[in-house]
C-alpha cells in the first residue's frame, strides 16, 4: 500500500478529485487530502455549453480534506497528485505549496497534474524543461515556464504526469498508478 497526496482547494474540480481518490483506493492505496483550511472543500464541475467561449462552472460535491497544507510531511507520502479546476490559481501562491511539491521532485516520487494543476507545479519552479500537457489555455503559461507543451491525453516526463482535463482521467491514474508501483 502506497501514501498519497492530494492539494486541492475550494473550487478544485470535482470529476479529478474524486476520480483519483476512488481510483487509488480502489488499488488499495491510502490517500489523503490537504488544503488550506481543514473544513470540507466545495469541488465544482467545469463543462462546456453551446454559446459559451469558455468553461462554465457547476457546484460539486464537498470534498472532506484529512489536514492543512502547513500540517503535511511530504516524506510520509509516496506520490502527490494535483487536481486542477481554480484551485490552482490560488493555492499555488503558498509558499507552503511550494515547498510540499518541490520536495517530490527532489525525491524524484511520482507527481500527478492536470488541467490547471500544472499552474502549482510551475509555481514550484519545477516545470523548466519538462514535457507536458494541459488545459489548453494553460500552455502559454507552461512555455512561458520553460515547458514543452504537447496536445495530448496524457504525457509522462520522468516522475511527472500530466493530463489536459477531466475527460483524460483513465489516462492520467493510468500512467500515475504505473508509476507509483515502482516507487
Amino acid at each position: 500500500m502506497k501514501r498519497v497526496l492530494i492539494l486541492t482547494g475550494d473550487a478544485g474540480e470535482g470529476l479529478e478529485i474524486y476520480y483519483a481518490i476512488f481510483r487509488l483506493k480502489e488499488e488499495g492505496h491510502a490517500v489523503e487530502v490537504a488544503a488550506p483550511t481543514a473544513k470540507p472543500v466545495q469541488a465544482v464541475l467545469h463543462d462546456f455549453e453551446p454559446g459559451f467561449d469558455t468553461y462554465i462552472e457547476r457546484p460539486g460535491y464537498r470534498v472532506p480534506v484529512d489536514r492543512t497544507f502547513e500540517d503535511v510531511d511530504p516524506a510520509r507520502y509516496d506520490g502527490l497528485l494535483i487536481p486542477g479546476g481554480r484551485a490552482p490559481e490560488y493555492i499555488r501562491n503558498r509558499p507552503v505549496v511550494q515547498r510540499i511539491v518541490r520536495y517530490f521532485f527532489e525525491a524524484n516520487k511520482p507527481v500527478g497534474a492536470i488541467c490547471h494543476g500544472v499552474q502549482v507545479v510551475a509555481a514550484a519552479l519545477a516545470i523548466g524543461g519538462r514535457n507536458v500537457t494541459c488545459y489548453a489555455e494553460v500552455a502559454c503559461e507552461m512555455q512561458q515556464a520553460g515547458a514543452d507543451y504537447e496536445d495530448k491525453e496524457v504525457v509522462v516526463d520522468g516522475n511527472l504526469v500530466t493530463a489536459r482535463t477531466w475527460l483524460d482521467n483513465p489516462y492520467w491514474m493510468r500512467e500515475f498508478l504505473k508509476l507509483l508501483s515502482k516507487s
